[in-house]
């Protein structure tokens, strides 16, 4: 199964809605809390190429981007793909 990491904040309904979508598939992933920023929060802007909003989902270290991304990526019918990776 594919590594997944989203970085996520509280009460952020963007991540919410990316999780939810990650669980509908059955896929287990690594939630990264930056809400009060610090390093990880660092991480993540370097990982995303300069992005700053939450959620970021990154998919066996392939940025896939936020919550309106995943859910494109779905549509598509690209995202199966990934997680059977």
């Amino acid at each position: 199964m594919a590594k997944i990491e989203v970085y996520t904040k509280a009460f952020c309904p963007y991540c919410t809605r990316a999780e939810a979508l990650l669980r509908s598939k059955g896929a287990a992933f690594e939630e990264i809390d930056i809400t009060l920023g610090g390093p990880r929060r660092q991480e993540m802007i370097q990982r995303a190429g300069g992005r700053t909003t939450v959620p970021q989902v990154f998919i066996d270290g392939k940025h896939i981007g936020g919550s309106d991304d995943l859910a494109a990526l779905d549509r598509r019918g690209g995202l199966d793909a990934l997680l059977a990776a």
